[in-house]
């Protein structure tokens, strides 16, 4: 009887990590996927931003990284910093609403170095922004959450800044600024576009499992086995 307990639990086994790895198998068709989308995107001339109302419709499967155009004017009152770790250093993401033709959009204007935050350039008048959309990042960091209350950011959520900064109503996505080829700060151009794409080391893992509680099975039930 626990003879053909094991065996029944070996092939069951067997089956499920099977199943993992065709699924492994078909993330990684849908992740090549993605970052062909994103590359053709990030490459793409800009477009204009969509009409305020399709804002509500801007999606990560669609939108982000898709490059876009808005001009406007920037309205220094409502600056945010959040807390930034980049390929130069530590210091904050300059977010600044820019008040366009269809509304506020909040825009990253760049990184500046924590002992640099009072040196930041400042342009006047409108300014035409190209750069990359990005969608909201609610709440904070893993074990760093924003807190409005005492203007610590960790993180660019676009609906809490808005509240915390009094500005209304405005688009729920912000875009990335590129490089704008003046010098001082804030840095644009500095967003990492990389993704994660371990799904054939894991596929072959659970493959390799399917494999091994076959093997389990086929022991088990193997003639001459005593019983």
């Amino acid at each position: 009887m626990k003879r053909w307990s094991l065996f029944f639990l070996c092939l069951l086994s067997a089956s499920l990590f099977f199943a993992l790895g065709v699924w492994q198998l078909e993330r990684r068709v849908w992740k090549l996927a993605l970052i062909d989308r994103v590359e053709t995107r990030i490459h793409a001339p800009p477009s204009l931003l969509p009409p305020s109302r399709d804002w509500t419709t801007v999606n990560p499967e669609q939108d982000e990284y898709r490059r876009v155009k808005l001009r406007g004017r920037y309205l220094y009152s409502g600056e945010t910093l959040v807390d930034a770790l980049t390929v130069r250093g530590h210091g904050a993401w300059v977010l600044t609403p820019l008040a366009t033709s269809t509304g506020l959009v909040l825009v990253n204007r760049g990184f500046v170095p924590s002992d640099a935050v009072e040196k930041e350039n400042r342009p006047s008048g409108d300014v035409t922004v190209v750069g990359l959309l990005r969608i909201s990042e609610p709440e904070g960091r893993f074990l760093r959450p924003n807190q409005p209350l005492l203007g610590k950011w960790f993180s660019r959520d676009v609906a809490a800044i808005a509240a915390a900064r009094h500005l209304g109503i405005v688009a729920p996505f912000f875009v990335d600024a590129e490089a704008s080829g003046t010098q001082g700060y804030p840095v644009g151009g500095l967003t990492v576009v990389q993704f994660r794409n371990m799904h054939l080391f894991y596929a072959v893992t659970w493959f390799a499992l399917a494999v091994m509680s076959g093997c389990g099975a086929w022991l088990v039930a193997r003639p001459g086995r005593n019983a």
